[in-house]
């Protein structure tokens, strides 16, 4: 599902305009950034949490030609569904 597919659905299901709808996600997904980018964690009751996470610089292997390589360390997002997720995705 895109996101224009998640807009079309949720207006469907909430029973609102497309343009509400969309100002709405949009409205969330940049909470969820900024909170993100602040270092603190989005907990999501009954679906999951959001946090950031930072990974150290390590050494790795160009896998073409076999040489050594350093890789930097670097900061992403990592979620974690809540128990009720997971029970629902099996």
């Amino acid at each position: 599902m895109n996101k224009a597919e998640l807009v079309q659905a949720a207006a469907a299901k909430a029973n609102v305009s497309q343009r509400d709808a969309e100002a709405v996600i949009d409205a969330a997904l940049e909470l969820i950034t900024g909170s993100l980018v602040n270092g603190e964690p989005v907990k999501v009751s009954g679906f999951g949490i959001f946090e950031k996470k930072e990974r150290a610089a390590r050494s790795g292997t160009n896998p073409s030609t076999g040489e050594k390589i350093q890789i930097p360390a670097a900061k992403s997002v990592s979620f974690k569904p809540s128990k009720g997720l997971k029970e629902k995705l099996q």
